[in-house]
């Protein structure tokens, strides 16, 4: 079982994290500064550190260095935005923000634990990649130290050198194309051509013509014959981009050039040999297709020998930060604007975004903020990324809940059984909002008002309207 340590100064907070992970299998040790952890256990001996950002004594930055190889987990309020910035910037893995919800708690911590295994296994693994690191750096146009992309550039050079047919898996804008160039650069077909073909980007009627070639005559207005895009790339490399659009039709033929490893122009009596080396790439389930019969089985296990999965950007932790800061740098010098940075709201709206068009929807946001900025900082508004929106939709099911069930406490036996720290904010204002000002709420809280309020505006929590009763009526009382 993995072992985590939590290191908070409220023990309300630090109870509730415990029971959480504990219900979800992990063994939980406890501690409450810096110091605490330091002396009371072998930090190395963890496989993930969650800490406070603000302790007493030594701040909970301190321990990434004292961790080593250990991941640490940044927790932070919405007042501490810049120093959960800086935190990142000095080795945190990750950071995330109160109030939160059990479930956004409990993924941030399987994916930490997943992309970072224990400090043995991450040396084994650094001995395994330096002998193929300079290969890694030299794929085409990939930026990323991410454990799930160090995997990728160690697959990409495992394949590259062969003549199987490779399958690249990921959604939308995650670059499978580039995967495709690598793997054509780095093989022995390196100096020969390859031809892309987006099958979604060609119109049925057509899509078979374009592939196979047609002789004169085969079909009206065939005024001449034509090489396929197939035969193009005899000798060389052919990437069939979203393999899933391809039609019936085309698939069969499709099949019967891979299994002989010939073609056969429309129009024609005679096939052609042709020695080509195929990548596929798609977005699609493809055996989720293939059962339903959109798509063919015996087409899907022909060309699913090698497999190579991209992982979507949201899962890439620290590379989003480091991609989006080198296009930045890239984009300000194409277009003359000399130097550029990334505000702290417009660094916390990247790393917290979800980015559904992955890279290409991050390349295009930062090329559209350096266009329009006039300013050396680029703020979250000029990214078109609504900050406010992102905090809201990263608390779980606030969008069908009643504004008055928002903040009810949950009813257990155990006060602390369910006690979140979305929870423990809802209820710490609830119950002392009668006695306290919005001023002491909020230093109570470690907050400033003004996030104190915009809390309030998230969670539906409404201002008690007795506070200000009974100020009237000692004010009358006064006179």
């Amino acid at each position: 079982m993995h072992q985590i340590l939590v290191v908070e100064d409220e023990s309300v907070i630090r109870s509730a994290l415990r029971r959480l992970l504990e219900r979800n299998d992990y063994v939980v040790s406890e501690a409450g500064s810096v110091q605490q952890a330091e002396t009371d256990y072998d930090l190395a001996s963890f496989d993930l550190i969650i800490s406070d950002l603000r302790l007493p004594g030594a701040a909970g930055t301190e321990l990434i260095q004292k961790a080593g190889n250990v991941p640490v987990l940044i927790m932070t309020s919405y007042a501490s935005l810049r120093s959960a910035v800086d935190s990142m910037r000095m080795g945190a893995v990750d950071y995330i923000a109160k109030p939160f919800d059990h479930e956004d708690m409990v993924s941030a911590v399987r994916r930490i634990i997943a992309d970072h295994p224990t400090a043995h296994a991450e040396r084994e693994r650094e001995r395994e990649q330096s002998t193929s690191r300079s290969a890694s750096e030299g794929l085409r146009g990939f930026i990323g130290n991410c454990p799930a992309m160090s995997q990728l550039f160690h697959h990409i050079e495992k394949v590259a050198p062969t003549d199987s047919t490779v399958l690249v898996l990921g959604e939308t804008g995650t670059g499978k194309e580039l995967v495709a160039g690598s793997v054509h650069g780095l093989s022995l077909r390196a100096d020969k051509t390859l031809i892309s073909v987006n099958c979604a980007a060609i119109p049925e009627t057509l899509i078979e013509s374009e592939l196979f070639g047609y002789e004169k005559g085969a079909f009206t207005g065939a005024n001449a014959s034509r090489m396929g895009l197939i035969e193009a790339a005899d000798g060389g490399t052919l990437f069939l981009d979203e393999i899933g659009e391809l039609p019936m039709e085309a698939q069969a033929r499709l099949l019967r050039f891979i299994q002989e490893g010939e073609i056969r122009r429309i129009g024609s009596v005679h096939s052609r040999k042709v020695d080509v080396r195929l990548i596929c790439a798609t977005h699609r389930d493809l055996q989720t297709l293939a059962a339903e019969g959109r798509f063919r089985q015996d087409l899907y296990y022909r060309i699913n020998v090698l497999r190579l999965s991209l992982p979507p950007l949201r899962e890439r932790g620290k590379d989003i930060l480091h991609l989006a800061e080198t296009m930045l740098r890239k984009q300000s010098e194409r277009l003359g604007k000399g130097p550029m940075r990334l505000s702290p709201r417009a660094i916390q709206a990247i790393t917290t975004y979800q980015w559904p068009g992955n890279v290409r929807e991050l390349e295009h946001a930062i090329e559209r903020a350096v266009v329009l900025s006039d300013q050396e900082e680029i703020d979250n508004e000029a990214l078109g990324i609504d900050l406010e929106l992102v905090n809201v939709n990263r608390i779980r099911g606030l969008g069908g809940i009643a504004a008055q069930d928002r903040f009810t406490a949950p009813q257990t036996s155990d006060p602390l059984e369910d006690l979140s720290l979305e929870d423990y904010f809802q209820r710490f204002v609830l119950e002392h909002q009668d006695s306290m000002s919005e001023t002491e709420l909020a230093k109570k809280l470690g907050v400033s008002r003004k996030c104190l309020w915009e809390r309030r505006q998230r969670l539906g929590i409404p201002r008690s309207k007795g506070t200000g009763s009974r100020r009237k009526s000692a004010a009358a009382g006064r006179k």
